[in-house]
């Protein structure tokens, strides 16, 4: 395997209209590959943040509703493991249960609503979001005030 896709976290894809339905939210995708209508690849650089959705149902209803906000990590660099998800990533946000997977998806709508990308938004509002959502309360929006003083830290660390 070559060493630029090793470097790579891979994302697997699937389309099955009302039975498994597994997209990206959010994130820049590095590279694609399409293994077929219903099945991608894609893959994320080290460092950059997505979200990934996974929804499944059965002739009951649905089985499995989860959202994951994702870091890619670098060769050599911890991570955890996620269905899907090869070889891992640093779990920033992770939520099940359509009510509150909807809840995030409205969050990731309201970042966009003031103008930021949520793959370049802090990492720790997307942990604010998960142990908000996880204790049954209402997690704070993110603010333009907030993303500026993220980009102030992030510009000091290097």
């Amino acid at each position: 395997m070559p060493e630029r896709v090793a470097a790579l976290t891979h994302v697997e894809l699937t389309w099955l209209e009302k039975r498994i339905e597994h997209w990206i939210r959010f994130g820049r995708i590095a590279e694609e590959r399409v293994l077929n209508r219903r099945a991608r690849i894609v893959s994320f650089a080290p460092g950059s943040v997505f979200a990934f959705v996974r929804w499944a149902s059965n002739d009951f209803g649905t089985i499995i509703s989860r959202i994951d906000v994702v870091g890619a990590v670098a060769l050599g660099e911890p991570y955890s493991t996620l269905p899907f998800v090869r070889p891992g990533g640093e779990i920033l946000l992770r939520i099940a249960g359509w009510p509150n997977v909807s809840r995030v998806l409205h969050a990731i709508d309201q970042i966009e609503s003031i103008g930021v990308d949520p793959a370049d938004a802090a990492p720790d509002h997307w942990r604010h979001i998960h142990n908000r959502l996880s204790a049954g309360e209402e997690p704070r929006p993110y603010t333009s005030a907030r993303h500026k003083a993220w980009l102030l830290r992030r510009s000091d660390a290097r």
